[in-house]
């Protein structure tokens, strides 16, 4: 973290030599300070505006007006079942390469026969992958998913196949309440503040409309999304 801090005020003690700018004063540096801090939402859309079943509701159905499957659970011992039931359904490989997300250490994969489970990122026969989500954000439909050790970015991308597993409890109504709740997460770091390399915001399966307007799927990323909520909250 030391060196971090260090290599960051030299890029900047440099940007502010090369605009003939001295260091700031502790007045100055304390304005931006103050705001990162006490970071202000920007305006809300009204329809994020829900708690409880109405919000995971909306979250869903957002997410299946942009060809995501849902699939809600009672428990994380069933999601196996739902997960080889998609795959039976749609004729695609029961082999899944998983992140080695403690979110989904409580998934009895051993109960499912049919499926081969292993962990770790992604290589290139890899068909289906399966991640955790920091977060649902239930105005778009969107899922949060943060680059780590334990998330691997690429494991949402090169699959044909992105199943990702999350808790009701884990579903805000918006943007700002999700990125509030990545801030927080962040806290609790083991460095006292921690941002990951990367945040990923994924609404839907990769699409694109580049040639004569013609809607594809997977043509930058997954063709196919599956979305495995647990309750965790009740209905």
């Amino acid at each position: 973290r030391q060196t971090m801090t260090t290599g960051r005020e030299t890029i900047l003690g440099n940007i502010r030599k090369s605009l003939n700018r001295g260091p700031l004063s502790a007045e100055r540096a304390a304005g931006p300070e103050h705001r990162l801090k006490a970071a202000k939402p920007n305006l809300v859309p009204a329809r994020g505006a829900v708690e409880g079943a109405e919000r995971v509701a909306l979250f869903i159905a957002e997410a299946e007006k942009v060809d995501t499957t849902v699939s809600r659970v009672a428990a994380a011992a069933e999601v196996p079942g739902v997960v080889a039931a998609y795959l039976a359904a749609h004729d695609l490989p029961t082999a899944l390469k998983a992140a080695p997300d403690p979110a989904l250490a409580d998934i009895p994969w051993s109960r499912q026969s049919t499926l081969a489970v292993r962990q770790g990122g992604p290589e290139g026969g890899d068909e289906v992958g399966v991640t955790g989500a920091l977060a649902g954000i239930a105005e778009t439909g969107t899922l949060m998913l943060v680059s780590g050790p334990h998330s691997p970015t690429t494991l949402n991308f090169l699959p044909d196949t992105h199943i990702a597993v999350l808790t009701t409890g884990a579903i805000d109504g918006t943007y700002e309440e999700a990125w509030a709740r990545l801030r927080a997460a962040g806290s609790e770091g083991p460095e006292g503040a921690f941002m990951p390399r990367t945040v990923n915001l994924i609404t839907g399966p990769s699409r694109t409309a580049d040639i004569e307007q013609t809607l594809l799927l997977g043509a930058h990323g997954p063709r196919r999304l599956l979305i495995v909520i647990i309750d965790d909250q009740g209905p």
